[in-house]
């Protein structure tokens, strides 16, 4: 891996991080792209440089990260997808993490649903709700949706925003629930890999990952402020069609 890569992996994770395309699985076909091999580094990579994003949240919307009633609702959303990807951890890393077939399944599936689901989701009252109000038993459920994305390619803020709506939420409510859900989920996976992988990761390797965490950070800023204004008036169906026609074009002209 190259500076260069690092950059245009940064801004990968910067965009698609918080929006329905699943950064993950982004981050798989980008490396695909620029000819870069799946090592063990680069795994490692994919999942740590998502604090850079994180770290956004925790910037825009320190103030509600300091609000007991609201963390004592990100703890119980977390704990579904922390025990979940504590438990399949290994597995995810060996066989999942960087297989291209997985990431576009689960992009051209996901695109298919987001898009019915949209169709046949009516949402009456668009009026924002306090997240501080969310019942605990839908936040443990959200949760539970969030701990779908532990597969490559269906996005963690897509699982937890369609969990959300399906419940009941506002669109508005649950698209900045989940950024915030996003701080612990992200901070434990990261703080995982890389507990489990320093040992082996080189100086160079650490000047990478930082570079790439900055890059994520400083696109990430703009990519939430955009999606915050988006949904006031627009649903996630052209999301739904971006991944169908990417997953269609790599499987075409890409992935042989």
């Amino acid at each position: 891996m190259t500076l260069f890569d690092s950059i245009i992996l940064g801004i990968v994770e910067g965009v698609a991080e918080f929006l329905p395309i699943s950064s993950t699985g982004h981050l798989v076909l980008a490396s695909t792209l620029l000819g870069l091999e799946q090592t063990e580094f680069l795994k490692t990579f994919e999942i740590a440089i998502q604090l850079g994003a994180i770290v956004a949240v925790v910037v825009l919307f320190w103030q509600k990260l300091w609000d007991g009633e609201v963390i004592k609702r990100l703890i119980v959303g977390f704990v579904p997808a922390g025990i979940i990807g504590l438990l399949l951890y290994r597995f995810v890393k060996t066989y999942l993490l960087g297989n291209e077939g997985v990431v576009l399944w689960a992009l051209f599936l996901g695109g298919i649903f987001l898009i019915a689901f949209e169709y046949w989701h009516e949402e009456k009252d668009t009026r924002p709700q306090d997240i501080r109000t969310i019942p605990y038993r839908t936040v443990a459920i959200i949760g539970l949706f969030q701990a779908l994305a532990i597969i490559p390619g269906v996005s963690r803020s897509a699982a937890t925003i369609v969990g959300g709506l399906l419940l009941g939420l506002r669109r508005h409510t649950i698209v900045e629930f989940s950024f915030l859900l996003a701080v612990p989920t992200m901070l434990a996976a990261t703080g995982l890999d890389i507990v489990q992988s320093a040992a082996s990761i080189s100086l160079r390797e650490f000047g990478l990952l930082f570079v790439g965490f900055v890059v994520a950070f400083i696109v990430a800023m703009g990519s939430i402020t955009w999606l915050l204004r988006y949904v006031r008036n627009h649903t996630f169906v052209p999301f739904g069609i971006y991944r169908i026609v990417l997953a269609l074009l790599f499987w075409f002209f890409i992935i042989r």
